[in-house]
């Protein structure tokens, strides 16, 4: 364990999940107006302190594009928030269903779970809380959240945030690192978001065990790029590369790496190099590109590119490298013929490095992708719908978008999660509502006699024969 559990930690926690399940109880469910009004003040929590979010950020990690947090962290979460708001009427309508007679009625009700504990990541660390949220409270729950430890300002900033909009039995949030996470996937939850890496995700899993707390998982995984000759190179190479610099890739969603067909490797590679020098005209000095969060993994970064030049990669670097004292802004960097034999290849990147790698056969490549743990995210280059349905369908991944890199998260009504190592269950839209529901089936019995007697003993000739004929093979 990193540090030790302060000793009231565990008691101020359980004190304050017990307060929210109280108010929970004692209010009953949430009406409309009550929700859309804390969906609402989520949004105004966002938009009115934008600025303020930019700042802590760009101080947590050395420096950060203040647009990329107002595209990702502040934009795409209203979104979700405005877009729960805007449906909501319609999402919490019962769902009718087929009875087993024609009198008898069977419905859907969606009501909410109770508390729900969100466990926030460092790389979108207002994104990748306050989308869940949107489901959370759309739902009608209350939450409580621990936002990440690597971004110290911001998750103080949070807490502050959420204390002036909120009312503590709403939603409230809680600090500290990796003990205080661990006592915080323990705690007794009506339902727990966990978003990080595969090893933690699994750690929160199995702390959540101890209660049976359900569990959504967003994860990650070494998400992978297929360009097929049917694509512009040079166009996918900016649209690749576009998402690979954003946020310095320290995205779950990152293209992690690409397959292009044999013999391109080299010129993808310079056409990723010349896309990068578009975009980025003052090099690694420009406002618009991030650091990278800390030196550990800054660190670990350089020595994946060291192991693939060690190992035969041909090592091209997109802008000129300009070290400069406490500066951790990595130049984007291609890993020209990589191998399955090097780091890069075995674990996440999570950074500005990309290997590009040769492929012959496009199905084979689909089956080599099928064969390893499931990713986050599949891409896929290529105008023949035909040979696309052949990949997606020989293939498993948390989603997927053709002809561009992450766009298919932008669509609030996409349920967004993995599959496999790269999460479990999904959130946005709809998708989220009901993730944090409970969907209560509701039967009310036909007033016919024959509806309730079918079970009830003794079986006569009309049981057997109602059985035998609902069992008989229908006729050719």
């Amino acid at each position: 364990m990193a540090n030790a559990l302060p000793a009231d930690f565990d008691a101020q926690l359980r004190s304050l999940i017990d307060r929210q399940r109280r108010s929970y109880i004692a209010d009953g469910f949430p009406t409309l107006e009550t929700r859309v009004d804390r969906l609402r003040r989520a949004t105004a929590l966002l938009v009115e302190n934008r600025d303020a979010i930019a700042t802590v950020l760009s101080e947590d990690f050395g420096h950060r594009s203040g647009v990329e947090t107002t595209i990702a962290d502040i934009f795409a979460a209203a979104g979700s928030l405005q877009n729960a708001a805007a449906h909501l009427a319609q999402w919490m309508q019962p769902q009718s269903r087929q009875a087993l007679a024609p009198d008898a009625q069977a419905r859907i009700e969606y009501h909410p779970l109770g508390v729900v504990g969100i466990i926030g990541p460092w790389n979108f660390p207002y994104n990748l809380v306050f989308s869940p949220l949107a489901g959370v409270l759309a739902a009608g729950n209350r939450a409580v959240i621990k936002p990440s430890e690597f971004t110290p300002r911001s998750s103080e900033l949070m807490g502050h945030l959420v204390a002036r909009y909120f009312a503590e039995e709403e939603v409230s949030v809680v600090q500290g690192g990796p003990a205080e996470g661990e006592a915080f996937a323990r705690a007794r939850w009506d339902h727990l978001v966990f978003t990080g890496s595969t090893a933690v995700g699994r750690q929160v899993m199995r702390a959540a065990a101890d209660h049976l707390t359900p569990v959504t998982l967003e994860l990650g995984g070494k998400s992978p790029v297929i360009l097929t000759d049917q694509f512009d190179l040079a166009e996918a190479a900016a649209r690749v590369m576009t998402v690979k610099t954003y946020n310095a890739g320290q995205i779950c969603l990152a293209p992690d790496h690409v397959f292009v067909p044999r013999g391109r490797e080299q010129a993808f590679a310079d056409a990723c190099v010349s896309a990068v020098q578009s975009m980025y005209p003052d090099g690694l000095a420009s406002d618009d590109y991030t650091a990278i969060i800390s030196e550990r993994h800054f660190d670990r970064l350089e020595r994946i590119v060291e192991d693939a030049r060690t190992k035969g990669a041909v090592v091209v670097q997109a802008l000129p490298a300009e070290p400069r004292p406490n500066d951790r802004r990595m130049t984007p960097t291609l890993l020209v013929g990589a191998t399955f034999d090097m780091l890069a290849m075995q674990e996440e990147i999570f950074g500005p490095v990309l290997p590009v790698l040769g492929y012959d056969v496009l199905d084979d490549l689909a089956g080599q992708i099928r064969s390893g743990p499931s990713p986050l995210a599949l891409y896929y280059f290529g105008e023949d719908d035909e040979r696309a349905r052949r990949v997606i369908d020989g293939t498993a991944s948390g989603g997927v978008t053709i002809n561009d890199v992450m766009a298919h998260v932008f669509a609030e009504d996409l349920p967004f999660g993995g599959v496999g190592p790269s999460g479990m269950g999904a959130y946005h839209g709809h998708a989220g509502f009901a993730a944090f529901s409970h969907q209560r089936s509701i039967y009310r019995q036909s007033q016919a006699q024959e509806a309730v007697m079918l079970m009830r003993p003794p079986y006569g000739g009309a049981t057997r024969q109602f059985l035998e004929q609902a069992l008989s093979s229908p006729s050719g």
